[in-house]
């Protein structure tokens, strides 16, 4: 199957290239989609305005693929305090990405808890998507929560493993609750991602790229094969979208050509 690709804004995004002007070079390379990395209201990211971007990336033939669905990742569905507030800002966030045709939302596990096991850290965050769960099937909305290194860039997040991800999802048992396989993280704590991505499939909603080391470009600088990679998505059922998140280490543009063409698999 033909590999979908989107790009992260506003990490693509700088005071030299507009959204406007992002999109239409992301519609002439072949893109298919925009991501937003935060929520309207949410701080940082989240403070750009999701219709704007959305009517903006519909301007040039794009579609908005995925937005972070509620609060920080650092408090997440781990602590039960944050249930309530993580159920209402998802539900926010669900019936916004539904009303704009957006299929996937972000979710976090959170960071560690002193005293609490990753057993029982995942047993809370299956509590609060549970009560999540109906309200994504209902919109027709993916909630994947993502899974992130606690290595380098993540000290202490609780999702950090593909197995751990996939023990969630069978323990919520929701078709519309999934995972965001970030390439990048997992090669960071496990590498043997071509495995882990066919293991996990049936619970994969989208996935993010970078190279590594260095959160870099897809080039021959990084140790992940990219072009490998996406072959063996292609090659499964998959129709979900692959969202570019690397930082380039020169010219907007050219840097996305290239992951474009590295990732370009699939008929």
């Amino acid at each position: 199957m033909k590999i979908k690709q989107s790009i992260a804004f506003p990490i693509f995004g700088t005071a030299d290239l507009s959204l406007d002007e992002l999109c239409r070079h992301a519609a002439e390379i072949g893109y298919a989609a925009i991501e937003m990395w935060g929520r309207r209201g949410g701080g940082a990211a989240g403070d750009d305005d999701f219709e704007e971007v959305v009517a903006t990336a519909r301007e040039h033939g794009l579609r908005m693929a995925s937005t972070c669905g509620h609060g920080t990742l650092e408090n997440g569905g781990n602590n039960p305090d944050n249930h309530d507030r993580i159920v209402s800002e998802l539900r926010e966030t669900i019936d916004l990405a539904a009303a704009n045709d957006v299929p996937n939302v972000i979710a976090f596990a959170g960071n560690r808890l002193d005293g609490q096991s990753d057993l029982v850290g995942m047993v809370e965050c299956a509590r609060v998507l549970r009560r999540v769960a109906p309200i994504a099937e209902d919109a027709g909305v993916n909630v994947n929560v993502e899974l992130l290194n606690s290595r380098v860039d993540h000290p202490g997040y609780l999702g950090d493993r593909t197995d751990w991800g996939i023990a969630l999802c069978e323990m919520v048992a929701s078709p519309r609750v999934k995972l965001l396989f970030d390439i990048y993280h997992m090669q960071i704590m496990e590498g043997d991602v071509i495995r882990s991505i066919r293991r996990a499939l049936p619970h994969i909603g989208h996935f993010h790229t970078a190279g590594n080391p260095g959160r870099r470009d897809l080039d021959d600088t990084q140790e992940l094969n990219y072009r490998g990679i996406c072959n063996a998505i292609a090659a499964t059922d998959y129709d979900g979208f692959v969202g570019h998140e690397f930082i380039p280490a020169g010219d907007i543009i050219p840097a996305l050509k290239r992951a474009f063409q590295v990732c370009d698999a699939g008929a």
